[in-house]
């Protein structure tokens, strides 16, 4: 009896640590990104996080090949372009305008939000409890979001513009999301994602390095590729955003989802929100006003409340 319980129970113990540790490593994405945009701009800092996360996707990328038809083909497109590009340009900008613990705490409304979208465009249900929490999550974001900002845009203040960016960005993030899931109906998710950050940082670099390419011929205002100035210091968060941050944490979340009960794994993407704002707080010296506390307060009581009462199968991937 022994042999046969043990190997699940210890399969359990190593889905629900995978999850975990993929909260976790997600939480500090946002403090990662506040050190490397001390010396260089948003589009550069993003450039480089994709790059090495690139790189921690090669393994899935070397033994992998994936066929995709035409129309998966435009959807996986579509998805890399709004997953990668637009959303991270848009949340990082946001973050250079608002602080870390801000823009921590309303992610913890992307449960939420994928709940309540897949109520709208699936066939999921949504009973009244999830749409309490998803009013309770959305007043939470008004509180923190139209509490007291700074006027003008400062690393060490919030401001109303860049917690909007924020906010569009995790919306963002859902359609990201809703969309992948149907390449994932018939391709595995580590797979899907793995080409979905390589097409998107493609993408990323034709944004960012096109200009820089063209000045010879187009004079712009394009800024030399940052390198040789950067500090060790941005190095090592920009390695840690791409290869722990992006890579490893899909990895992780993408091998304990299939080995636990997707409604009780999605309560650790709450990690990430907590997490992040105790990195600002604590080791950047940000400050959250009451607003910002009660609101917080609200987006993870709904987070918690909906991922561990719902029964509907969480996404499998969600990107960071």
């Amino acid at each position: 009896m022994s042999r046969q319980t043990n190997p699940t129970t210890r399969t359990l113990v190593l889905g629900y640590s995978a999850c975990a540790l993929a909260g976790c490593l997600w939480g500090t994405g946002f403090y990662f990104g506040r050190l490397a945009l001390n010396e260089m701009s948003v589009e550069y800092m993003v450039l480089y996080r994709f790059a090495f996360a690139c790189l921690g996707m090669l393994p899935v990328l070397l033994t992998h090949r994936v066929h995709l038809t035409r129309q998966e083909l435009r959807l996986l497109l579509i998805c890399a372009a709004i997953g990668i590009p637009i959303q991270f340009l848009l949340q990082f900008h946001g973050l250079a305008m608002t602080t870390v613990s801000h823009a921590a705490l309303m992610v913890g409304c992307i449960p939420v939000l994928l709940a309540g979208a897949s109520a709208v465009f699936s066939d999921e249900h949504l009973d009244w409890i999830g749409w309490l929490a998803l009013v309770g999550s959305t007043v939470g974001v008004c509180l923190v979001v139209l509490g007291k900002h700074s006027v003008a845009a400062s690393v060490f203040h919030p401001t109303l513009r860049g917690d909007l960016l924020v906010v569009l960005s995790l919306c963002l993030s859902v359609g990201w999301v809703i969309l992948s899931k149907r390449l994932m109906l018939t391709h595995s998710p580590p797979v899907v994602t793995a080409y979905t950050i390589l097409a998107g940082t493609l993408m990323l670099a034709a944004w960012v390095l096109g200009p820089l390419a063209l000045k010879p011929w187009i004079p712009n205002n394009s800024a030399p590729i940052p390198f040789a100035h950067i500090s060790g210091v941005a190095w090592t968060a920009l390695a840690l955003s791409g290869l722990a941050c992006t890579a490893t944490t899909t990895l992780l979340w993408n091998w304990g989802i299939h080995h636990v009960p997707a409604s009780r794994a999605g309560v650790f993407l709450n990690i990430e929100p907590a997490l992040g704002s105790f990195l600002g707080v604590k080791l950047l010296g940000e400050r959250l006003g009451p607003n910002a506390w009660l609101g917080g307060a609200l987006i993870l009581a709904a987070a918690v409340t909906l991922t561990t009462r719902t029964r509907e199968p969480q996404p499998a991937v969600i990107l960071e």
